[in-house]
């Protein structure tokens, strides 16, 4: 594990507000059980934060919505957190933020597909590509913040800390969920192991989310996948498990348990933009029973698109950003986010950090 120490804010000055430190997991401040996050209710709620990355930048983007249906990027639509100051290969993808009990969660691809063109290095991948394929990798990044402006944060090799799992040739898309029985978070990514199909594999991370801890294990489908499936989402709605993949298509599967049992519901594409689609994420559209369903559609132009349900069995299409309901202000080529809920506070603080007025 190699800790990440000190990240400049691409776009600004470099001055004092304009430097996200990220110290090493081993500091003074990492030591104290930080203060709960307020609960979000109908008095304190404030917006909605979305984090995404785009095929060219390889960078961490925020956009705030009031109404999670316009959004504006901060930092002017320009990056807010440079990959190249985050990542082994010089670049991230397939951002996802988290809200948990206690703070802001953030995992990251390490992973930078146009290194070699950017002359980052001198193979097209980081490992033999015949071997270990298309984008291959071997660590993903965790980060964690208070207040999403000061982050800590550590690369994690999957492939050095897990040889018992076979020869891996990649760790795609990390995203952080919290087991209310465990009282843990977990992180569920996609790996693949040299002679086995990609699929989700789940594993406990340590207290200050530094790594992974526990050996990583299949989410069980019932019966078990023989197939690649890959860009997990789990969201808890009234009891059931939702899991949303990327496998032919965007799928959608169900069980009321958290590790396994998942069935897909159906073999519907839930997303109805056509063309390429992957990197599903789920959010509720807050005080309401809408869930959006957030996705790449990267037929060209590459673009997040959307569809919304309210009963997980039908979805209404939404479109891309700036071609239906949904708009993206003063940005384009959104590629693989999350959304999550903010309290007034924090959209406040969040807006007036990066200069962001009349969002």
């Amino acid at each position: 594990m190699r800790s990440i120490k000190k990240i400049l804010l691409a776009g600004m000055a470099v001055s004092a507000a304009a430097i996200l430190s990220v110290f090493p997991a081993s500091c003074a401040c990492c030591g104290a059980k930080p203060d709960k996050l307020p609960e979000i209710t109908e008095d304190n709620f404030g917006g909605y934060l979305l984090v995404f990355f785009r095929e060219h930048d390889h960078d961490i983007f925020f956009a705030l919505s009031r109404d999670g249906y316009s959004f504006t990027a901060v930092n002017d639509g320009k990056c807010a957190i440079r990959g190249i100051d985050l990542a082994e290969q010089k670049g991230i993808r397939d951002p996802h933020i988290y809200r948990g009990p206690d703070g802001f969660y953030m995992t990251l691809t390490d992973l930078h597909i146009y290194a070699k063109q950017e002359g980052l290095r001198d193979t097209e991948w980081q490992r033999d590509g015949e071997k270990y394929g298309w984008g291959n990798n071997r660590s993903i990044i965790l980060m964690k913040s208070k207040d999403l402006v000061n982050w800590t944060g550590s690369r994690f090799d999957v492939a050095a800390a897990f040889p018992q799992l076979g020869d891996i040739r990649c760790a795609w898309a990390p995203q952080t969920y919290f087991d209310p029985e465990a009282n843990r978070l977990f992180v569920y990514l996609t790996i693949g192991i040299v002679g086995k199909p990609n699929q989700l594999y789940y594993s406990y991370t340590d207290d200050d989310f530094t790594k992974l801890e526990t050996e990583p294990k299949l989410l069980g489908f019932d019966p078990p996948m023989d197939h690649t499936y890959i860009d997990g989402d789990i969201t808890l709605v009234n009891g059931t498990y939702h899991l949303f993949t990327s496998d032919n298509g965007i799928k959608h599967a169900e069980s009321k348990r958290l590790f396994d049992g998942y069935k897909y519901v159906s073999s519907e594409n839930c997303a109805k933009v056509g063309g390429g689609v992957e990197a599903p994420t789920l959010w509720r559209r807050f005080g309401t029973d809408k869930y959006v369903l957030m996705y790449d559609n990267f037929s060209q132009p590459n673009e997040m698109a959307f569809s919304e349900t309210t009963d997980f069995r039908t979805f209404r299409n939404l479109d891309r950003f700036n071609k239906g309901e949904m708009k993206a202000l003063n940005f384009s080529g959104a590629k693989h986010g999350a959304v999550i809920w903010l309290t007034g506070d924090e959209i406040e603080a969040f807006a007036k950090h990066w200069n962001l007025e009349n969002f």
